[in-house]
């Protein structure tokens, strides 16, 4: 994958002017001010005192004057917001402030960028020193909460000179939308981890397993211990005598991954340090991304649907690095939806694309109801022609509850709700086994490694 394009583009611009009467009093003007009513003890005494805070005071007012006069004009100042990395959720990032000064005396600056709280609680203020002719940064950092567009605003700035007397007050039109991606780099390292664990290269070197597979390979005599299906009728009779087809595993099978985004991945999970909290659809984002990245290292082509009421993300099954890009790309834009997932348009969706045998991974969640759930039934329905990985999310919460020992009646009925709940979802995924549906539930911390796990398992039974 190709790193440099993600990152987002630098934002320049021009300072301009803010306001009718873009100017305002510095610190040290104030307690000039202050100083010069000391004037006011000596004039209970002496009258002519009050003529020398006068003067005192219209001095300071000239001081000021001619020190507005030396500030440079707010179009001398050239703003530039940069970014040296991808904006990553959850993960601390750096952004940059550049501020080339084209005046001839150095300003002493303080500066507010206007950024989204997806990005952080409140916008940065940071001091930052410029000399004339010169130019000077200074960072401050973001930790996103959200995936996918971002909208950062002006900068702002109020500047003075050494004296710090008088100030001007300017913004730069630095407007800009980045995206937020998932952890791609927590994602590769747990794919390597992985790779290693699962011995996935001898995937990459296409290691070839009789009877494992159904990929024609080679042929060869037919041996005692030979599946009769395997014989080549049309070889053997070339040759008179009977010939065997090698099989190997498939090298390119298409792997669906399937992200329910409706109402109930919006939850968050609640994970001790781990700021800020992440909802079930983040996991199961970055669960996608490490699928996509061990499914294509193995030479499976993978394709991506991600649906709530709509279709929001819908990627044919493919392979390579401009595909990557493009899962990881759709991957940030996903969101949670506020209402129920359409499950009935996404599998139709689905099975239109996808007309051959595939390994179909659904990351979901369901309602613990008295009928059966609707994505159950489309998960069966799905199953006649796919080979489908059920994937519910469950709740931490709710299996430390029912795993305790109740010490009070709140905690008892308590206790007793969520047993009831666990077994009605270990009924509703029992039954999804029964039809052929490889059916988990699933701790969100441990979805990723789960799911590439039982990945590998089909691969190497041929499942697909």
């Amino acid at each position: 994958m190709h790193d440099k394009p993600l990152i987002p583009l630098d934002a320049t611009a021009r300072a301009q002017a803010i306001g009718r009467l873009p100017v305002g009093f510095g610190p040290r003007f104030y307690i000039a001010f202050l100083l010069g009513l000391a004037w006011l003890v000596p004039a209970w005494w002496y009258p002519q005192a009050i003529y020398a805070m006068f003067c005192w005071d219209f001095f300071i007012l000239a001081a000021w004057i001619w020190d507005l006069l030396r500030l440079p004009a707010a179009a001398k100042f050239e703003v530039q917001r940069i970014w040296r990395t991808r904006p990553t959720l959850a993960v601390p990032n750096i952004v940059t402030i550049e501020i080339k000064n084209s005046g001839r005396i150095w300003i002493h600056a303080r500066i507010v960028d206007e950024t989204s709280l997806q990005l952080r609680e409140a916008p940065p203020t940071m001091d930052l020193r410029v000399r004339g002719q010169d130019r000077a940064q200074v960072q401050y950092q973001i930790l996103p909460a959200e995936r996918g567009d971002v909208r950062l605003g002006r900068v702002f700035i109020r500047y003075q000179s050494a004296l710090r007397i008088a100030e001007r007050w300017a913004s730069a039109d630095t407007n800009q939308i980045v995206t937020v991606l998932p952890n791609i780099e927590e994602a590769k390292r747990h794919t390597l981890y992985l790779i290693r664990s699962r011995q996935v290269e001898l995937e990459k070197r296409r290691r070839r397993q009789r009877g494992q597979g159904r990929e024609f390979n080679s042929l060869r005599e037919y041996r005692e211990g030979d599946e009769i299906r395997d014989i080549s009728w049309t070889a053997t009779a070339r040759r008179n005598h009977l010939v065997t087809r090698i099989f190997q595993i498939e090298r390119s099978q298409a792997v669906w991954i399937v992200l329910d985004a409706g109402r109930l991945l919006r939850a968050k999970v609640r994970t001790p340090g781990r700021v800020p909290q992440l909802s079930k659809l983040d996991y199961a984002v970055n669960a996608a991304l490490s699928l996509a990245q061990v499914a294509m290292h193995c030479g499976d082509r993978v394709g991506l649907l991600a649906y709530g009421q709509r279709i929001q993300q819908n990627l044919n099954a493919a392979r390579g690095p401009h595909h990557m890009r493009a899962i990881v790309e759709s991957l940030a834009q996903v969101h949670g939806e506020v209402g129920e997932a359409n499950h009935a348009r996404a599998v139709h969706s689905l099975l239109t694309n996808q007309k051959r045998r595939s390994l179909i991974v659904w990351i979901t969640d369901f309602a613990e109801t008295a009928t059966t759930p609707e994505v159950l039934e489309y998960a069966m329905h799905t199953t006649s022609r796919h080979l489908v990985v059920f994937a519910a999310m469950g709740q931490p919460d709710l299996t430390e509850l029912a795993g305790t020992i109740p010490e009070s009646k709140e905690q008892m009925y308590r206790h007793i709700a969520a047993l009831e709940i666990t077994h009605r979802r270990d009924v509703l995924l029992r039954g999804l086994r029964q039809r052929g549906v490889l059916a988990l539930e699933l701790m969100p911390y441990v979805l990723a490694s789960s799911l590439v796990n039982q990945y590998m398992d089909i691969k190497e039974r041929s499942l697909i």
